[in-house]
């Protein structure tokens, strides 16, 4: 998606300026040769009057209030399913410029249980979604299918087998719990039909500006757990996602639209 947003700066900034330089200079000079009669504006500058006030809305709320972003893997299943689209909140952790992600503004930070869109250390053209566990100076261990945090396990409560659908139908009958995550306990998915899995155990110690995410779908989730960094920075951080507004999968046959996951909330 960041060539779209590359894309709608641009056509912003020049629709303004060409719309900006006619009514400076040129607009006049057009009125002083055209005396009583009305002169034709030039194409290209009725199509910039037109668009720029579109476009400099949808820049400004896309940046700096929602934005729209599409789940296209199951890493985050069940709280997210493949095809669901949500809405993300640019304004929880700040304001930032687009394009650079520059902070300009400090408004709020990352709590534990936040699911938050980002950009990867390794893959900063991508934006990923994750939920975060670790806070700086936490102590994050992954053992046996149980998180630690800073020494203590989380408590699991078990919740049946789960019974996916559509693209997401290859997690029927992963076990199905409820992490109790420290003020955000959420559901999570852990496979016991794979035995040879790696897990990405580990223990892990968040240094400051810096934030350790990992996956709902616990056995398929490229989190903090794999990277080389392992850690993700505060300045990646793209926004907070809030709602889900519709989901579209045509695996799961008819029209695709989920209609029983529109205006849902994330836990």
């Amino acid at each position: 998606m960041r060539w779209f947003e590359i894309a709608l700066v641009a056509l912003t900034a020049v629709t303004g300026l060409v719309w900006l330089l006619d009514r400076l200079f040129f607009a006049r000079r057009r009125a002083e040769r055209a005396g009583l009669l009305e002169e034709k504006e030039p194409v290209l500058v009725d199509y910039s009057r037109a668009f720029f006030p579109v476009l400099a809305a949808v820049l400004v709320l896309r940046s700096f209030v929602a934005e729209p972003f599409r789940i296209p893997s199951s890493s985050m299943m069940p709280s997210l399913l493949i095809g669901d689209f949500i809405l993300v909140n640019k304004f929880a952790y700040g304001l930032r410029l687009p394009i650079t992600n520059t902070k300009i503004l400090e408004i709020g930070e990352p709590q534990r249980g936040d699911v938050v869109v980002f950009r990867p250390p390794h893959q900063p053209d991508q934006d990923w979604i994750k939920r975060v566990v670790g806070l700086p100076g936490d102590t994050v261990a992954y053992r046996d299918n149980v998180v630690y945090l800073n020494g203590k396990p989380l408590s699991y409560r078990p919740l049946g087998r789960y019974v996916g659908k559509g693209r997401g139908a290859d997690m029927t009958g992963a076990m199905l719990l409820e992490e109790g995550l420290p003020g955000r306990p959420h559901p999570v998915l852990e496979r016991d039909d794979v035995p040879f899995f790696i897990q990405g155990e580990g223990e892990w110690t968040v240094p400051p500006g810096h934030y350790f995410v990992m996956g709902d779908n616990r056995d398929n989730s490229e989190d903090s757990r794999f990277w080389q960094a392992h850690f993700l920075p505060e300045s990646n951080l793209r926004g907070k996602a809030f709602l889900i507004w519709m989901n579209f999968d045509r695996s799961t046959g008819g029209i695709g639209i989920d209609f029983s996951r529109i205006g849902s909330g994330i836990p």
